[in-house]
């Protein structure tokens, strides 16, 4: 099974589309989606749709920081935030409002636990941006392969055999096996929003045969997903950094 996962989509539809229509080409036959479905982006109603299309065709998804933001409030947020939760939250209708709100905070398959922040407390929204906060969520499940998003920036942790974890920057297009007597950690990059200094949207491939996982970069309309921004009258910023992978 080579599954194709999708993490912080944020409203932007060019980006998922592209990143669609290249899993697609590149053979995958499930999805998953890691969270924050909206937030930032013009087109929160046609990405809720679009995932719940594919989740009634067996793809899973689960719910984000930005997600539940929607569904509850956005006051830990920062004011662009909060300006795109309070206007994406006008835009979507009903039955969107409710397939977030059945959206659950964790998704296991085999050896892979699948979370939007990490493992230890989910509802927290806990950013892994090092060796400390990884391995707190490695220790939280006895999955050997955590996979999250949330940071908008890819990275890999690993356990040693001396115990120790460590970071690395994964490499686009080079599969990275993982060994299950050992845990790992995989942060994904952003589908809609990536904040690697590399405006091109990120997914990412996951192999349950090879225990496999391969980071992939796919360029999209930007100029587009940030007129769209524009004509939302969501703030300038939000369009700004698209171009520039911030």
């Amino acid at each position: 099974m080579r599954l194709a996962l999708f993490a912080d989509i944020h409203g932007n539809r060019e980006a998922l589309d592209a990143c669609l229509e290249h899993a697609h080409r590149r053979g995958a036959d499930r999805f998953g989606f890691m969270g924050d479905l909206v937030g930032y982006g013009a087109d929160p109603g046609y990405v809720v749709d679009r995932v719940a299309e594919y989740c009634e065709r067996g793809a899973f998804a689960i719910l984000g920081n930005h997600d539940a933001a929607v569904l509850r409030d956005g006051d830990n947020m920062n004011s662009y935030a909060r300006a795109a939760i309070d206007w994406t939250r006008q835009e979507l209708d009903d039955a969107q409002t409710a397939f977030l709100d059945r959206l659950p905070y964790t998704c296991e398959q085999g050896n892979v636990l699948f979370v939007h922040s990490e493992a230890s407390a989910p509802t927290d929204w806990i950013y892994v941006t090092d060796e400390e906060a990884a391995a707190r969520s490695m220790q939280a499940t006895p999955r050997s392969v955590t996979i999250c998003g949330h940071v908008h920036v890819p990275q890999l942790y690993r356990r040693t055999g001396a115990g120790l974890i460590v970071g690395a920057l994964p490499r686009e297009n080079e599969p990275i096996v993982f060994d299950t007597s050992a845990k790992s950690l995989a942060v994904l990059g952003s589908v809609g929003q990536p904040r690697d200094e590399n405006p091109n949207a990120a997914y990412a491939l996951y192999d349950d045969r090879e225990m496999s996982l391969t980071y992939v970069r796919v360029e999209y309309d930007v100029e587009r997903a940030a007129q769209k921004i524009h004509a939302a009258g969501l703030p300038r910023l939000l369009a700004a950094r698209l171009f520039i992978g911030r």
